[in-house]
């Protein structure tokens, strides 16, 4: 039954992504802050009436992000507490994962200045946020959660741990 157990592979492997996925959620501030952004881009986008193609262009920049962020933090995990051997090397891994979100984050920026850096979509998104005091204080709100999610939302155990790092020194 070599079928069946390709598939069972297969299917494992959607399993273990989707782990990766939750783990970066749980433990990864800066993941929580993309996506919490990403939220928050596609609302603009809503707002200022993007066609199909300023959404698929929305779409790719978003997805790219998170996953530059998913590899950034893959990259941290494999080389934290490298032997003394290794350390450079390890540091200089860490440096370049963190260059490539930078990058793409560049990019990102750019690709929002075109879709949203003109004066219609500026408007539309400015009046659909203020358009009356209750979506004043939901934006202001959804502020607060997002704001809640991203530094307040994770891992305890970590924030544990540096806690007691930070009162040691």
């Amino acid at each position: 039954m070599k079928i069946s157990t390709d598939l069972a592979r297969f299917g494992r492997g959607f399993v273990y992504a989707w782990n990766g996925i939750r783990a970066a959620v749980k433990e990864e501030r800066n993941f929580r802050f993309h996506l919490c952004a990403s939220v928050y881009a596609y609302a603009a986008g809503r707002l200022a009436g993007l066609d199909a193609t300023g959404f698929a262009l929305l779409a790719l920049c978003i997805f790219a992000m998170l996953g530059m962020e998913l590899m950034n933090s893959a990259v941290e995990r494999a080389v934290d507490k490298p032997d003394t051997t290794h350390w450079w090397s390890a540091g200089a891994a860490k440096d370049m994962a963190a260059g490539a979100v930078m990058v793409t984050a560049l990019v990102t920026i750019c690709v929002s200045v075109c879709l949203f850096g003109n004066p219609a979509a500026l408007t539309a998104i400015w009046c659909g946020v203020t358009a009356s005091p209750l979506t004043v204080g939901l934006w202001a709100l959804s502020l607060v959660a997002a704001y809640g999610f991203t530094f307040r939302f994770g891992n305890r155990k970590e924030k544990e741990e540096n806690d007691a790092a930070n009162h040691a020194e």
